[in-house]
């Protein structure tokens, strides 16, 4: 647990249960600990940046790492759909690794993608590293989603009209802690009234500072970091992480 790790939670940081429930534009939404948006009012499950076989693209430029990168995010992604039984699961673009790699997803991989699929809506929002249709995936493409109050893409944008919100990914948000000497550093939601920017899930996927100007430009004022633990997220707000060393 993040306590554990940091010795204690501190004033600055307010520990939440095992799903934090944030409003964004009117919606409720819970922040799942393993890096999920889970929406009740539409039944929707929202992940962002799985980047499949981006193990399998690396070995491609002889950089040799387990190859298992695909199969561990798609069965934490199941895990997921069985807690939260959605009706659509939204993708938010990023979900393979490269234009190629979905045609180097194994028999294994295909059937876990279509299991996610049995019962339910798929919907892969495209993003850089995706940009166009795959077949191996099911489901529909779309370059965003306009949802109740919420759009959904891959990359921060311009945030609709009055009284609507974003959720997005892209960034790969990580919280950077120092607590009695020790440093941490998590993967993050970043969010405030209007944006919600969500962690990434592959398991291979890197992270940005939560502090890093790119993200921070995307909030005019304050803004929170969601922080992952192993069982709950704390809230901490962003002037109370450390950004990384230079």
């Amino acid at each position: 647990m993040l306590a554990d790790e940091c010795g204690e939670v501190d004033d600055e940081a307010e520990r939440c249960g095992e799903t934090d429930i944030v409003a964004l534009a009117g919606a409720g939404l819970a922040l799942d600990p393993a890096g999920a948006v889970w929406w009740a009012a539409e039944r929707a499950l929202i992940v962002a940046d799985l980047h499949l076989e981006k193990g399998s693209a690396f070995a491609a430029r002889g950089v040799m790492l387990p190859p298992y990168d695909s199969l561990a995010t798609l069965a934490l992604l199941a895990r997921l759909v069985e807690r939260w039984q959605p009706r659509t699961l939204v993708a938010l673009g990023d979900s393979l690794h490269d234009r190629g790699a979905g045609a180097r997803l194994g028999p294994r991989e295909r059937e876990a993608l279509a299991a996610l699929g049995r019962g339910r809506e798929l919907v892969w929002i495209a993003g850089n590293h995706d940009p166009d249709p795959a077949p191996q995936l099911g489901g529909t493409h779309l370059p965003e989603l306009r949802l109740g109050p919420l759009v959904l893409r891959h990359e921060p944008g311009a945030v609709p009209e009055a009284g609507a919100g974003e959720l997005a990914g892209h960034f790969h948000p990580v919280a950077r802690l120092v607590r009695r000497g020790r440093g941490i550093r998590r993967r993050c939601f970043a969010g405030d009234a209007r944006r919600l920017v969500l962690p990434a899930l592959g398991a291979y996927a890197g992270g940005l500072n939560i502090r890093d100007p790119a993200l921070a430009a995307l909030f005019p004022g304050d803004y929170t970091a969601y922080v992952t633990g192993a069982a709950r997220t704390y809230r901490i707000a962003h002037h109370a992480c450390v950004p990384d060393r230079r």
